[in-house]
């Protein structure tokens, strides 16, 4: 088990990474102000790993009470949400109660959101099963639900008593879920750890093949990228931002095609293409670099080419995005590979220009 830390002073926690650290409940139990929690799980994960995590609890003296929710991003909203506050009153759950996340990124975001508001504020920890969880949205602390106009523009910021990953999890992740998290892995690469690119190009089909060596060395080095940054910046006010390098375009394209259509790792892939070329349009990179991370993605089983909703559309939905400051979108570019940077010098012509562009192809 490798552990890492989120440095956010007296808040500040554990991402325990390995293999087995289901059956390892003490992780969870020694976090606990009480001996009770709520396990908030989806139907694709319950039948799995629930009753393995129940069991592991209950032997060190822990009462678990399961809330399962239906399966996928088209659920990440308030109905859910009061599925889960539901459940949590007819439970007679206090605000000692730990909420549970054991899923993937909407279970995750879902329960700290619950969590940050339920009872103005319950204890929470995050157990995710999927690669894109394990890498990215379990940590840190965002947790929000998705509105019609947009993707997580109802949320907190909200942080986890501890994450544990088990990498034994991904055992049982279909290949499209598995290639969705390997898009998260790539950006790390290119936004700021350039020496972990080469290592991707060199390593994705190991990665691909699920050889658990690389794996974790791809889980264990992503998460460090991420914990340092939010211990530098934990509300995004500066730094953080470059952490959504692809997610403008990105978030457009789920909510676009609609919320589940796109799985969140593939609109982030076709939204890195994108950035990239934007770079590139505005003459901050080659086409070496833009053809780099083409081949890359693709070769994770990545799609390249965004769907072509309209160039008023993509700007219709980028102008929803979080980041936008003054009424003016703010886009993470790279500099190189390895180096990224957030920019409001972005003019119309330049992203029609993209948006209205050819397939590129890796």
């Amino acid at each position: 088990m490798e552990t890492l830390t989120v440095a956010l002073g007296e808040r500040s926690y554990p991402i325990h990474i390995g293999a087995g650290l289901l059956e390892r409940a003490e992780l969870i139990a020694s976090r606990l102000p009480q001996n009770k929690v709520a396990i908030v799980t989806n139907t694709t994960v319950a039948p799995l790993y629930l009753a393995r995590l129940r069991r592991a609890l209950d032997a060190q003296g822990v009462d678990a009470v399961p809330i399962t929710l239906p399966d996928g991003e088209a659920y990440k909203n308030w109905d859910t949400l009061n599925q889960i506050f539901d459940a949590l009153l007819d439970n007679r759950c206090e605000r000692g109660t730990t909420l549970v996340a054991l899923g993937g990124g909407v279970i995750g975001d879902l329960t700290g959101f619950a969590a940050a508001v339920y009872q103005r504020g319950a204890p929470f920890l995050q157990v995710p099963t999927t690669l894109l969880a394990q890498v990215d949205s379990s940590v840190g602390g965002k947790t929000a639900i998705n509105h019609p106009l947009g993707k997580n523009m109802i949320g907190a910021f909200y942080q986890p008593l501890a994450v544990i990953a088990d990498t034994d999890t991904l055992a049982t992740l279909p290949a499209r879920e598995l290639s969705a998290g390997l898009a998260e892995v790539i950006k790390y690469g290119l936004i700021r750890d350039p020496a972990f690119f080469n290592w991707l190009e060199s390593n994705i089909q190991r990665l691909v093949r699920r050889e658990p060596e690389a794996l974790a060395y791809a889980i264990e080095r992503s998460c460090s990228t991420k914990a340092e940054i939010v211990a530098l910046d934990e509300r995004e006010e500066g730094l953080r931002a470059l952490l959504n390098f692809g997610h403008t375009f990105g978030h457009a394209i789920e909510a676009g095609l609609g919320f589940g259509a796109w799985l969140h790792g593939e609109a982030v892939a076709a939204g890195m293409v994108l950035a990239a070329r934007l770079s590139q349009k505005l003459g901050l990179i080659g086409a070496d670099e833009v053809s780099r991370t083409c081949r890359l993605l693709s070769a994770a089983g990545l799609p390249i080419d965004a769907p072509e909703l309209g160039v008023e559309r993509y700007l219709e939905l980028m102008g929803h995005d979080k980041k936008v400051r003054g009424g003016r979108n703010r886009f993470i570019l790279l500099r190189q590979i390895g180096e990224a940077f957030v920019s409001e010098d972005v003019g119309r012509a330049a992203l029609a220009d993209v948006l209205g562009g050819p397939p590129v192809h890796a």
